[in-house]
C-alpha cells in the first residue's frame, strides 16, 4: 500500500483521490482555500447557497453521470428542457425551435441555412485532428461565410475567449457544438440539461462522506510551498511554516504555473513548457432578483457587453431553490492577466449591473437582492493552432510525482464531466507507470 498527496481539493483532485484510495492506496488531499470543490464550490449569495460559477449535466457527461450513480444521487438529478435566447441589435430575440431560428432577424435567408447544416456538419464530425490546425474563425468562415462569423459565431468566440478569439482552433468550437448538440433531445431536438437537487452543495457533500468512508484523509486551508524528492526516494510536501511530510507518491492537480513553482527539481524544459501555458480566466457576477430577466436559460450576446452571456439558472430549475428569487450568473472570459482581476469586486459589479438594467428595462435596482463577484484566474488553457502537441504529461521528470489539470484537456471547454474525464486519464497513466515498472513497488534508495 503506497501513500499519497494529492495537492489541490478541486474535482479533479477528489475524484483521482477516489481512484487511488478504491485500488488500495494510502489518500491525503491537501487544498489550500478552506473549502472544496474548487471551480465547482458552493457558496451563499444573499441567503441562499447554490453554486459559485454555473453547472448543469448534459445528457452525454458519461463521467460524471457515473460518478453521481456512484455515489447514489443518479436519482437526485432533475431534466429539464432549456430555451436559449440571443441579444442582438438591442432586442431580446428567442432562438429555440426551428421557428425562431427562421424569424431570427440578424440572419437573412441564406446565412440562415448555411448556419444550420454548418451546426449539422460540424456535430458529426469525429476526428478533430485537422481541426486544430486552422482556426476556429477561418474554419467556420469556410462553412458558414463572413456574414455569419462577423454576425454569430465570432461574438460567441469573443464570449468564450475575448480578445484570444481569433487565435482559438476549429477544435476548440467544434468541442462545444459537440456537447451542446448532444444535450438536445432525439426527438424535440431541443436542449435539455440536468441539475442536481441542491446544486454542488448536495454533491460534494455526498462525495466527501464517501472519501472519508475511504479513508481519505481530507485537509483544507494547508497551501502547499515546495514538493522535492529526498534522499530515501520519497517526496517532501513542505506546507506553510516550513514543516513537511513524507509520501511515496503526489499528484499536483493545481494550475500549470503553479506546479512548476513547487517543484524546482523539474527539469528546466519542464519547467519552461509548463510555465508557457497561456490561460483563460473568468469573472463572473451572480445576482440574486425578485423577478425572472426572461425564460431562456442562457442568453448570448452579440452586442457589446462588459459580460459575455446572460445564465439564469431559474429558467432551468425555477425559483423554489432560491427561495423564491431569481439567480442569474453574468460570466466574462479572459486573459488570466487582464486587469479586471485587480478591479474592486464593487466596481465590476456596479458596471455589470448598469449594463444589466439597460437590457431588461422591466428591471429595477431595488430588484436586486444580493450580488457576489467570483474570480478565477486560471480555467482553460488557451486552445491555439496545434495546442494537442504541447500538451504536457501526467508523468513528470521527478518519479512519482504526477501533475494533472486543465492543461491536459485536448481542444474542450472546462466543466465537471471533463475534469472527471482527467482524473481517470490521470489515473490510467499511473497504472501504467506501475505497470511497466516506473513507479517502483518498493521504495528504492537514491544516493
Amino acid at each position: 500500500m503506497r501513500r499519497w498527496c494529492v495537492v489541490g481539493g478541486g474535482m479533479l483532485g477528489l475524484e483521482l483521490a477516489r481512484r487511488l484510495a478504491a485500488g488500495g492506496d494510502r489518500v491525503a488531499v491537501w487544498e489550500s482555500s478552506s473549502r472544496l470543490g474548487g471551480l465547482a464550490a458552493p457558496w451563499r449569495i444573499g441567503d441562499v447557497v447554490w453554486d459559485r460559477f454555473y453547472h448543469v449535466i448534459a445528457g452525454a457527461d458519461a463521467e460524471l453521470l457515473e460518478l453521481l450513480r456512484t455515489i447514489d444521487l443518479e436519482g437526485d438529478v432533475q431534466w429539464m428542457k432549456a430555451q436559449t435566447g440571443f441579444y442582438a441589435g438591442g432586442r431580446l430575440h428567442r432562438f429555440s425551435s426551428v421557428v425562431d431560428f427562421a424569424t431570427f432577424p440578424a440572419l437573412n435567408p441564406i446565412e440562415k441555412v448555411r448556419l444550420g447544416l454548418s451546426i449539422l456538419y460540424a456535430a458529426r464530425v469525429n476526428d478533430w485532428r485537422a481541426l486544430e490546425e486552422i482556426t476556429a474563425v477561418e474554419w467556420l468562415t469556410r462553412l458558414c461565410g463572413r456574414g455569419v462569423v462577423r454576425k454569430i459565431w465570432l461574438p460567441l468566440l469573443r464570449a468564450k475567449l475575448g480578445d484570444n478569439a481569433e487565435r482559438a482552433s476549429a477544435a476548440f468550437i467544434w468541442t462545444i457544438i459537440k456537447r451542446m448538440y448532444g444535450a438536445r433531445q432525439s426527438a424535440a431536438k431541443q436542449e435539455c440539461f440536468g441539475v442536481v437537487t441542491g446544486g454542488y452543495a448536495h454533491v460534494l457533500a455526498r462525495l466527501v462522506d464517501r472519501l472519508r468512508g475511504l479513508g481519505i484523509e481530507l485537509r483544507t486551508d494547508v497551501p502547499v510551498e515546495r514538493v522535492e524528492r529526498v534522499a530515501d526516494g520519497r517526496i517532501a510536501v513542505r506546507h506553510s511554516g516550513g514543516e513537511f511530510e513524507l509520501f511515496d507518491d503526489v499528484a499536483l492537480t493545481v494550475p500549470a504555473s503553479r506546479a512548476a513553482a513547487l517543484c524546482p527539481q523539474f527539469s528546466p524544459d519542464e519547467r519552461r513548457r509548463l510555465e508557457d501555458i497561456e490561460y483563460q480566466g473568468v469573472v463572473c457576477l451572480s445576482l440574486l432578483l425578485r423577478k425572472p430577466l426572461s425564460p431562456y436559460y442562457i442568453t448570448n450576446i452579440t452586442d457589446p457587453t462588459p459580460f459575455t452571456a446572460v445564465i439564469e439558472m431559474d429558467a432551468l430549475v425555477g425559483t423554489d431553490p432560491f427561495r423564491g428569487n431569481a439567480l442569474v450568473y453574468m460570466p466574462k472570459y479572459v486573459a488570466s492577466s487582464d486587469p479586471i482581476f485587480e478591479r474592486d469586486d464593487e466596481e465590476i459589479t456596479a458596471q455589470f449591473v448598469a449594463t444589466i438594467l439597460r437590457m431588461y428595462p422591466h428591471l429595477c435596482a431595488n430588484d436586486i437582492v444580493a450580488a457576489r463577484v467570483a474570480k478565477a484566474r486560471f480555467v482553460l488553457p488557451l486552445s491555439t493552432l496545434g495546442y494537442s502537441k504541447r500538451i504536457p504529461g501526467f508523468a513528470t521528470s521527478i518519479p512519482n510525482v504526477y501533475v494533472a489539470n486543465s492543461t491536459q484537456i485536448v481542444n474542450g471547454t472546462l466543466n465537471v464531466n471533463q475534469t472527471l474525464m482527467l482524473a481517470r486519464d490521470a489515473m490510467e497513466a499511473i497504472d501504467r507507470d506501475r505497470r511497466e515498472g516506473r513507479a517502483p513497488a518498493r521504495l528504492e534508495v537514491c544516493a
